[in-house]
């Protein structure tokens, strides 16, 4: 039977984020998904909701910094358990990056966890080691010789990754990708501009609801919250706008959509860009865009994202695994295909940090093969002078630019076409495809690539 922990320490923010961290450094379960499920069986007020977010994120972001930092303090212990090192680097963390965290609430609370949790021995160790740095001070990665194990500390990133990174965008351009990953991440929303201007949603939330939006510079139908919650607004609920990453938004621009198309979305769900498709589609003129996702409850995300947002008389959602789309639709069906392909997600990192560590090498060619046999499969059912958009939210050139060279060195009826974008965003541009890393415009990093038939 376990150690029955008072409930006082238990429901405290620090506890539960060292349950959280626990749960994911095993692999068991994504950060992002975890958190609101955490929050609310603990009960935590909204103020320390926001500590415990800052502690989790915080933490998993610079792990292998905070463990490069622990090491020599206790490198002479005989075994430390993982959940000890794990409540080490949270206290790390609070006390090296969090100015407003006092260092002897840090301390108190950890050797109270280390004690509850484990034993009185554990909390004085916990306070040893913690006094110890604070009187010696943190080691500096510069004592680590090789350079790309030292920027890999650095960015707290595998170095298998860092050095992947750095063949495609050198030294410098790594370091800056992997320090934007430290900063907080925005959630911006898709605004309908069919139904009302961004500039009179920004003014509404301001004034009604108390929450500070800005224009996106990214993407025109888009908005990027300063402060408050756009999800908890009336507008959302409304279906005015919905929440989607600024990078996102540029996809259906690309496709060159008119209202009659018959578009397919391969690999639709939750529905982001099937519902932006949608807007520029009138069912009236046969427009009408099919989603495809291979599992139930996520057709039913879908449909219930189509209602919300006033287009699901022009969303026909459908299970089916997208490998098998030529089996499932005749030859020259669509005017439009978007394959928003499985992805690493590694364009992720900032807001599921988590992501770095889980990913391996042979990851990228496994997803490569589906990825290609996706656009195999939805290659015949696009008309000719269509348009094809292929899009991942990764930046490994794995999984975007070599898959784009394999499709169009066995399918010479395709072509590469411009990539559609306001023209600040050029840099972004390259052999008429875009790539947007994090550390560019502070967006989720992203891949679009648009073939038309010939």
């Amino acid at each position: 039977m376990g150690k029955k922990i008072p409930a006082k320490i238990k429901k405290s923010v620090r506890f539960v984020a060292l349950e959280t961290l626990e749960r994911v450094n095993k692999g068991g379960a994504y950060s992002n998904l975890l958190l609101n499920d955490m929050m609310s069986k603990a009960k935590l007020s909204e103020k320390d909701g926001r500590l415990y977010t800052e502690l989790v994120y915080g933490t998993i972001s610079r792990r292998l910094l905070l463990e490069f930092y622990l090491q020599p303090f206790i490198k002479k212990a005989k075994k430390v358990d993982d959940w000890v090192v794990t409540l080490l680097c949270l206290s790390l963390y609070q006390l090296e990056f969090l100015d407003k965290v006092p260092a002897h609430a840090v301390l108190n609370e950890a050797v109270e966890i280390g004690k509850n949790r484990g034993n009185v021995g554990i909390g004085k160790f916990v306070n040893g080691v913690l006094r110890s740095v604070q009187r010696e001070g943190l080691p500096s990665i510069s004592t680590i010789k090789n350079p790309l194990e030292q920027l890999s500390v650095e960015i707290s990133m595998p170095v298998w990754l860092t050095k992947t990174l750095v063949e495609q965008l050198g030294m410098e351009e790594t370091r800056k990708l992997g320090l934007s990953l430290f900063e907080v991440s925005h959630v911006s929303a898709r605004v309908d501009t069919r139904m009302v201007e961004r500039a009179e949603v920004i003014a509404t939330l301001e004034e009604e609801e108390g929450i500070f939006a800005r224009e996106s510079f990214v993407s025109p139908y888009g908005i990027v919250a300063e402060k408050g919650y756009l999800a908890n607004s009336r507008l959302f609920q409304y279906g005015l706008m919905t929440i989607q990453d600024e990078s996102s938004m540029l996809v259906a621009p690309t496709m060159q959509i008119q209202k009659h198309h018959k578009v397919l979305d391969a690999c639709a769900a939750p529905g982001g860009k099937t519902t932006h498709i949608a807007t520029f589609l009138d069912p009236t003129f046969g427009g009408e865009v099919t989603a495809l996702d291979i599992h139930d409850h996520k057709v039913k995300l879908i449909q219930d994202n189509a209602r919300r947002l006033r287009v699901e008389e022009a969303v026909q959602a459908k299970k089916m695994d997208a490998r098998t789309i030529h089996e499932n639709f005749e030859p020259e069906t669509f005017d439009r295909i978007l394959v928003d392909a499985p992805c690493s997600g590694l364009g992720l990192m900032r807001r599921k940090p988590d992501i770095k560590y889980h990913k391996k090498p042979e990851d990228f060619l496994q997803l490569q093969k589906i990825q290609l046999e996706i656009l195999e499969s939805a290659a015949p059912t696009l008309k000719h002078s269509g348009i094809m958009t292929y899009s991942t939210c990764t930046i490994t050139k794995e999984e975007n630019q070599e898959v784009v060279e394999q499709f169009l060195a066995a399918h010479p009826e395709f072509e590469k076409m411009d990539v559609t974008v306001n023209p600040q965003m050029n840099e972004a541009v390259s052999e008429q495809q875009l790539t947007l890393y994090p550390q560019q415009f502070m967006t989720d990093g992203f891949f679009i690539c648009c073939l038309r038939k010939k």
